[in-house]
């Protein structure tokens, strides 16, 4: 099956994540925006009224099956893939972390966009600083360091231990994303993070992913996706 992976074509954004486990897994996957006439062939499956219409991209198209947002496309391919765990419990419990990474995300959009998405950057400069050092100083601590303590409890060279999941994947586009959006704080906290350090280390060296962010596939970070270099906002 070649997958139809739905999502802007030039932002990593939410559909990073979902391209990171596509390539982990060497599945065969079109990134249809991406194409021509992709776009709109992208918002036609959205203003769709009949069947499962998504409410916004990512999502993916895999036979009959149209799947949206991240979590739940990566819990369809985790299963499919070999990226998740094989009982019940343990794929629940990759599911509930990726859930805690999709809170993340929106917490490091706001730090550039408190007031909001309709809004400019430059129309929210203010808050987006008393929002991003508090974002340092509280947010960061709690999520990555939930996630460090959690690496470091399992024993093994991933989450769950000696296999890769999803999650991993994941985590690494969370470190990568922040070393390039907060190149200065994220440099002072990675010797409070040494486990996800660590992780990030291990699957940029995975060959897929290496090949991956050696390709054209993958797209550059941008000042117009989630993760956002704002020299102002970086202490």
């Amino acid at each position: 099956m070649k997958y139809e992976l739905y999502y802007w074509p030039e932002i990593q954004g939410r559909g990073e994540y979902v391209r990171l486990a596509l390539e982990e897994a060497g599945a065969a996957y079109v990134d249809v925006a991406r194409g021509p006439r992709g776009t709109s062939a992208m918002m036609k499956m959205m203003d769709g009224h009949k069947g499962t219409p998504p409410f916004a991209p990512p999502f993916l198209k895999a036979g009959k099956l149209v799947i949206g947002q991240t979590a739940n496309i990566l819990l369809f391919l985790g299963a499919r893939h070999a990226l998740a765990p094989k009982t019940e419990g343990g794929r629940l419990w990759v599911h509930q972390l990726q859930l805690t990474i999709t809170d993340l995300v929106v917490e490091i959009h706001d730090t550039h966009h408190p007031l909001g998405p309709s809004l400019y950057y430059e129309d929210q400069k203010p808050p987006a600083k008393k929002r991003t050092a508090d974002f340092w100083s509280e947010r960061v601590p709690k999520y990555l360091g939930y996630f460090e303590q959690i690496l470091a409890d399992s024993g093994g060279t991933y989450v769950t231990g000696r296999r890769l999941t999803y999650v991993d994947l994941s985590l690494f586009q969370i470190v990568d994303g922040l070393r390039y959006a907060f190149p200065k704080r994220m440099k002072a906290f990675e010797t409070d993070i040494p486990s996800l350090v660590g992780l990030h280390e291990r699957i940029a060296a995975r060959p897929n992913i290496k090949a991956y962010l050696a390709s054209e596939r993958r797209i550059p970070f941008n000042e117009q996706g989630i993760f956002r270099r704002y020299r102002e906002l970086d202490g």
